[in-house]
């Protein structure tokens, strides 16, 4: 896939990030995971993220990579494309980025470098080392120690022509203003903060309208009515859905760091697809919490 044709996928639509299945020893558990992707691509996702951040990506090991990747690009194949994450030290994530464009994959998602903080100028580098490693177009993920100026995104968007789309984690209005106005339409812009959903009425009004659902992991019919809802500016509805799901939700997943991604885990399993325990340093929710969670699941109805 060309990277503009990337670009004009991630334009519209709803994005999200699968899970990836460990087995009780914390393995990668492969049939679960293909059972998975046929399980969520026909709901209607514009692109799904293999192991990203939801899929973590920051345990996964350089020999289970790329078989990660390869098994959602031949499970998906001509259902929904698949973008795959990549990360990490430089030299690492040009690697991840060369494993993912052989494996099939049909763009990245560039994630945060770990540690270290880095000049405008160490961050535009590390960026342009990675687009320059692969054909395939690449997202930026702004969040965390990435945190990338208008004017560094202007200047890798005339170094790295495969850098289309940039997407947020860090929810810095006047910093999505300063961007929009800069770059306009030289980009896809992504809404990915956690739980994006609380926030997508408001970027959609920044020019952010796309944003990638975690909840879709076990809640996809729930994920996609709230994406109509936004699209079709249908705040009754949005607020809703908030009030009902959403907010509750957030209560749960705040409890503790690293929540983001053991509760849909936890959703997965509660909703028959049971993905196995999330890896260190990350861990699973309590009993408590995994039963607050499914009474709220049960009351948004069959998916």
């Amino acid at each position: 896939m060309q990277p503009n044709d990337l670009k004009k996928i991630l334009s519209s639509g709803l994005l999200s990030f699968p899970v990836t299945d460990f087995d009780a020893e914390g393995n990668f558990r492969k049939s679960t995971y293909i059972e998975r992707l046929e399980w969520l691509a026909p709901y209607g996702a514009s692109a799904l993220f293999a192991a990203g951040g939801t899929g973590e990506f920051f345990s996964l090991t350089p020999q289970e990579y790329p078989e990660i990747i390869k098994t959602a690009v031949d499970t998906c194949r001509g259902q929904v494309p698949i973008l795959a994450g990549v990360g990490g030290p430089t030299r690492v994530a040009a690697a991840y980025a060369k494993e993912a464009e052989k494996a099939g994959a049909q763009g990245l998602l560039l994630l945060p470098h770990y540690l270290t903080e880095a000049s405008q100028d160490g961050l535009i580098e590390h960026v342009a080392e990675v687009c320059k490693a692969t054909n395939l177009g690449v997202v930026v993920y702004n969040r965390a120690n990435c945190r990338l100026s208008p004017t560094s995104l202007a200047i890798l968007a005339d170094r790295c022509p495969n850098l289309i789309g940039f997407k947020d984690g860090i929810g810095d209005i006047e910093l999505m203003v300063s961007i929009w106005r800069k770059m306009g339409d030289r980009f896809s812009y992504l809404g990915g903060l956690p739980t994006a959903e609380v926030y997508a009425a408001a970027y959609k009004a920044l020019g952010t309208p796309v944003y990638s659902s975690a909840v879709f992991n076990f809640m996809p019919k729930l994920a996609m009515d709230f994406y109509h809802a936004v699209a079709s500016d249908n705040h009754a509805e949005q607020n809703r859905m908030i009030d009902e799901f959403f907010l509750p939700y957030l209560e749960i997943r705040n409890r503790k760091a690293g929540y983001a991604v053991s509760i849909v885990k936890a959703g997965a399993k509660l909703a028959g697809h049971d993905a196995g325990p999330v890896r260190a340093p990350l861990t699973d929710l309590t009993a408590e919490e995994t039963d607050m969670l499914h009474k709220l699941m049960l009351k948004q109805g069959a998916q």
